[in-house]
């Protein structure tokens, strides 16, 4: 076993040492020609990180579902972010629309990427992942034993650079900080080519390429926290105006090469902030004391919440800071299937062991999304979740036909309020806390995590009110929809060959009455007529009755007539309204005997064989043995009333 580690050490120290390179300036330039990309500034390199991983344009037409929630967008999926963000596709475009631009060296390379969006939206992360992807590229170049770890070529004299530039097929920007040219003057006295030059790794904490600034005290606004400042201890050996006793270890210098990250930062004053303006418009910050300007490469990424935004927009004397700033929203997520997958990522990469019954994580996050959506007259606020989810809503047979994008343009602010993911964690550990006997949760246990924390919680009193509706009404009725389900497929056994027996079935009379041909018994091979009664057991469970049931046909024979002509598998579900009036009418023709065998406190020998073939079917279909009675109690007591 120690030669194993041994070995993954050694392994480990022969990697470091073929990446570190050290040589002369002019065995850099041999570098340069061989891959001019060496050379390249910081916003080109971040671009560069973020396609790497490989970028996936979605084809909308194949997949109806973000048909219609995106429809009219073209659509790009960046593997640079797929495992760690979700429903943010919208977001990362625009972040990596800005990285683009901006390394073609265009006006946004001179602006700074400042995200906002409500706490918990995953502005933090998102920039988190940009310092982490820097950490893993291979080493840079720059000059030995500078402060501001500076692209070498700021060595070449400015009369040979333009010479330098066609041999190089390098455009070559920037000047020596003030360090490197005491150096280059009194070391090695003027002669550049000879000036030592090394590779780096980008480190947040050794402080190369990865620059931080956290939020200043508005007492106390030390600008060294930017730029650096004069090392007091030197004054004594050196005069003022010496470049030797610069220290420049702020987060501007620092960030020379990568990025600047600025947090929460309309928390400064307005004064603090025109260093990060000149650092990007100017390219250049004030060196600390008397030593002019120093040349900067770096990417600025700002954020902070709404509340500061819109106060720091609201003054117009913020004018020019404001012109110098591409602003990205970071919302909160709106699509059900993308919260889930927030909330499972989360308890993956946590210690949590808990039982999970189906649905809970569901439950919790249609709350979350319900919290964060603006009311319209189109529909109601449940419809309008499933919509954005891509869902086809059914109502009374038909599919409803709201365009989704009329919705998102008549609510632009959508998703900047609302409920926060760690809310939601909360209750769910909460949740545990209140059945660590059992160590499993519900979705019953956990909505009424979510009520005792809503009334606790410090929200204004008509927000509290509504919170309150949305778990005691609204996810009460939907639970009790699933949950009905869930029985009927229990009770069921063979729910899924029953339901698609029952859809071929009338696909079979449907096709014969729309075509007025009779119909073949698959069986016996006889001719029938098509069996009106049969069908219109199945229509009427979605309110198809009368002259309806014609046009009902007709739509379910060309719907699954344009499928079977693209080569796509027909089954009972493709056709959303048809499903549910299929789900519907197996549902009604056991509700009856399920009603009897859940809410039943004695059963005869026959009633509790079902019943327990039905806990059976519930734990194969996920249900963790320990929470199966609590839900079938919760059903009894609220499903099938009399």
């Amino acid at each position: 076993m120690t030669q194993d580690f041994q070995k993954i050490i050694q392994e480990d120290r022969e990697n470091r040492k073929r990446t570190n390179w050290k040589g002369t300036m002019l065995e850099y330039l041999e570098v340069v020609r061989a891959n001019p990309d060496t050379a390249k500034l910081a916003h080109k390199r971040l671009y560069d990180m973020l396609v790497s991983a490989g970028v996936t344009d979605i084809n909308l037409d194949e997949n109806p579902r973000l048909k219609r929630i995106y429809k009219g967008d073209r659509l790009k999926i960046f593997n640079y972010f797929v495992d760690e963000f979700y429903g943010m596709e919208k977001t990362i475009n625009q972040i990596v629309r800005y990285f683009h631009s901006a390394s073609l060296k265009g006006e946004e390379s001179r602006q700074v990427l400042y995200l906002v969006g409500p706490v918990g939206s995953g502005k933090s992360s998102l920039v988190e992942r940009l310092k982490r992807g820097l950490e893993s590229l291979p080493p840079f170049y720059s000059i030995d034993n500078c402060p501001m770890h500076e692209e070498p070529l700021h060595l070449i004299p400015r009369h040979l650079r333009k010479e330098f530039s066609k041999m190089l097929d390098v455009e070559i920007e920037g000047d020596l900080c003030p360090v490197c040219r005491y150096r280059l003057k009194e070391e090695f006295q003027g002669r550049w080519e000879e000036f030592p030059v090394r590779t780096h790794e980008f480190s947040v904490r050794g402080k190369r390429g990865a620059g931080v600034v956290p939020p200043v005290d508005p007492n106390n606004q030390d600008t060294s926290v930017l730029i650096g400042s004069e090392d007091i201890s030197k004054l004594d050996l050196y005069s003022e105006g010496d470049p030797r006793v610069l220290d420049l270890s702020g987060a501007l210098n620092v960030g020379n090469r990568g990025m600047v990250e600025f947090i929460e930062v309309f928390k400064n004053e307005t004064e603090y902030l025109h260093a990060m303006i000149t650092a990007t418009q100017e390219k250049s910050i004030p060196a600390p004391g008397r030593h002019g300007m120093i040349y900067v490469d770096t990417c600025i990424v700002a954020h902070s919440n709404e509340a500061e935004w819109k106060k720091f927009k609201s003054d117009h004397t913020n004018e020019a800071i404001l012109d110098r700033i591409v602003t990205v929203k970071v919302p909160y997520n709106l699509r059900l299937t993308e919260e889930v997958k927030i909330y499972k990522k989360i308890i993956r990469n946590s210690q949590f062991t808990a039982d999970i019954a189906p649905h809970t994580i569901e439950l919790a996050s249609m709350f979350a999304i319900l919290t964060r959506l603006e009311p319209t007259n189109k529909c109601d606020l449940m419809t309008k979740l499933k919509l954005y989810n891509g869902e086809e809503v059914v109502e009374k047979g038909k599919t409803k036909k709201i365009d989704v994008i009329e919705l998102k343009e008549e609510a632009k602010n959508e998703g900047m309020t609302g409920i926060s993911t760690r809310f939601i964690m909360k209750a769910l550990d909460n949740a545990l806390s209140d059945n660590v006997e059992y160590n499993c949760i519900h979705p019953i246990s956990v909505r009424e995590s979510l009520v005792h924390m809503v009334k606790e919680s410090d929200f204004p009193e008509d927000v509290r009110k509504r919170y309150l509706e949305f778990l005691q009404d609204t996810l009460h009725k939907e639970y009790l929809e699933i949950l009905e389900k869930e029985i009927t497929k229990a009770f069921v056994y063979s729910y899924q060959d029953q339901a698609e027996a029952l859809f071929q079935n009338y696909l079979d009379h449907a096709e014969s009455y729309v075509t007025k041909k009779k119909l073949k018994d698959r069986n016996t091979g006889e001719e029938l007529e098509p069996d009106e009664a049969f069908m219109k057991s199945i229509e009427e469970q979605i309110a198809i009755i009368g002259t309806a049931a014609d046009g009902f046909r007709q739509e379910v024979i060309a719907f699954l007539w344009s499928i079977g002509r693209r080569g796509e598998k027909i089954s009972y579900e493709s056709y959303e309204p048809l499903k549910e009036a299929i789900e519907k009418k197996l549902m009604a023709s056991v509700r009856d005997v399920s009603r009897i065998i859940t809410k039943a406190r004695t059963r005869d020998q026959d009633q509790g064989k079902k019943y327990d073939l039905m806990v059976e079917q519930l734990i194969r279909n996920g249900y963790p043995a320990s929470c199966v009675d609590v839900i079938l109690k919760y059903a009894a007591n609220n499903l099938w009333k009399d």
